[in-house]
């Protein structure tokens, strides 16, 4: 890893990069009619989509066994999403191209660290569908009884999974449309449960400050370690920024806009979902803004209506991550550093990497409903917490870096102190939260880590061999 005071000639300045053009080498099909650039509002909603997902409908459930203190790490960690929102729209200024983290841990510290972002998000991307997916089932189950017997809630996860990758693999225009109207009708139960339940609001409903044994900073730390599940996408118009109408500028907007907006409505709706069902039934609640709307209108059409809406969200949502698990791979493919499978397109979208990624996460699936544990989703968000904040971690760095370097053409000096104190701000809580995901998430996170060290030394003997001389000098 080179961390000298220039970039390395494997990557060269990022400056003297042009933009990736819209249609590269390896596109096929016809790219015009099925291809669009995303201006300011689909990058906001493709930000907010992927961040307002399908986590904000069943993390309360899943932090209320820590009391509300787990609202303290909500703040926490709404100050650290915007910290790292905003170091993504200024690497973002400085490299406008497809990939995102990768990008900008490559052009700054080498192959090895741009390959490491890519790897740990891709797995990131492709754990979080399987995730979205458990966490659907849950809401499915209130419309269509699925859950009374594992395998039919495991077949319903699949499905859930393939109906957004065919979308992906009907082109770009087609991701845009079903993400914006997947945004516009998720903010309906949003809204819902945020502003209306505090109408209803009983303080008696909010149980133990500290529901825990441990700790106060332990139970934020956990805590904030699941939450962080629901700010992932902080990165998708960064990592899509080759498909984004003026990037340098777009991007920045986007990211900080639908960070902002999603952050306000998080914790509005997880206070009024605190306040509005009782803890202990909050804690074994499988669609906690379904019981709430139950508990605030009673009956039960309120909540089927909730259900159905959640169900759009989530499959907004799993629409935009399909896309966003196969832009990484195939920026790092066009550098050599993935399979080179991973960097062919058709009609805007990365179909390979599209494939593997829905038959990847496929897999995870049966084989976390194959082993029985009744906490599939959380075991699955803590394993993307840890990922996560490998490929956040080293794009902060790579922010720190070109504010140290000193170099006037990468620096604006007069906003140095500002932006050095945003990355470490963002730097302090991605540590903060390899902390928080717990030992088994570290350890299976690691082990994801480790087997693309291996992939890595192949591609780079690969490439190696490849641009050896003739003569093998």
């Amino acid at each position: 890893m080179h961390v000298t005071g220039t970039v390395p000639p494997s990557a060269p300045a990022p400056q003297e990069i042009p933009a990736a053009p819209a249609h590269p080498a390896g596109t096929t099909g016809d790219p015009g009619r099925h291809t669009r650039r995303f201006g300011l509002p689909v990058a906001t909603a493709l930000v907010m989509g992927n961040i307002i997902g399908g986590g904000i409908f069943l993390l309360p459930a899943s932090v209320a066994p820590y009391g509300t203190i787990s609202l303290l790490a909500f703040g926490v960690l709404t100050v650290g999403a915007i910290a790292l929102a905003l170091v993504f729209g200024r690497l973002a200024e400085r490299d406008p191209r497809t990939g995102g983290p990768y990008v900008y841990a490559r052009g700054a510290f080498g192959d090895f660290a741009g390959f490491l972002a890519a790897w740990a998000y891709w797995i990131t991307t492709w754990v979080s569908n399987a995730a979205l997916a458990v966490a659907a089932v849950g809401y499915l189950d209130v419309l269509i009884p699925v859950n009374d017997h594992r395998w039919t809630a495991c077949l319903a996860a699949l499905v859930l999974q393939w109906l957004p990758a065919l979308a992906n693999f009907a082109g770009t225009r087609y991701v845009g449309a079903v993400q914006l109207v997947s945004t516009v009708l998720k903010f309906a139960p949003l809204l819902l449960v945020a502003v209306g339940g505090l109408f209803f609001f009983d303080p008696d409903n909010l149980g133990p400050f500290h529901a825990g044994d441990g700790s106060a900073i332990g139970a934020v730390s956990a805590s904030a370690a699941i939450l962080l599940f629901s700010y992932l996408g902080v990165e998708s118009a960064a990592v899509s920024a080759g498909e984004v109408e003026n990037p340098r500028r777009t991007v920045g907007r986007a990211t900080v806009i639908g960070t902002a907006g999603a952050a306000l409505v998080y914790l509005l709706g997880t206070l009024s979902v605190f306040g509005t069902v009782a803890h202990d039934e909050l804690v074994g609640s499988t669609a906690p803004f379904s019981d709430a709307v139950d508990a605030m209108f009673g009956g039960a059409w309120g909540g089927w209506a909730v259900a159905l809406a959640a169900l759009v969200s989530m499959t907004g949502c799993l629409n935009g991550w399909t896309l966003l698990s196969a832009q990484t791979p195939y920026a790092a493919a066009k550098d050599g550093l993935f399979p080179a499978a991973f960097a062919r397109r058709r009609r805007g979208v990365p179909t390979v990497g599209v494939g593997v990624t829905v038959v990847l996460a496929s897999l995870l699936t049966v084989y976390n409903y194959a082993s029985g544990s009744a906490r599939v989703f959380e075991i699955l968000v803590l394993v993307t917490t840890f990922t996560a904040t490998v490929p956040y971690l080293l794009a902060t760095a790579a922010q720190l870096f070109h504010l140290v370097s000193g170099r006037r053409d990468r620096v604006d000096r007069a906003r140095l102190v500002r932006d050095a104190v945003i990355a470490s701000v963002a730097a302090g809580f991605s540590l903060w939260l390899v902390a928080g995901a717990g030992y088994a998430a570290v350890y299976q996170g690691v082990l994801f880590l480790f087997a693309g060290v291996l992939v890595h030394a192949v591609m780079a003997a690969r490439r190696q061999r490849t641009e050896a001389p003739a003569d093998g000098r």
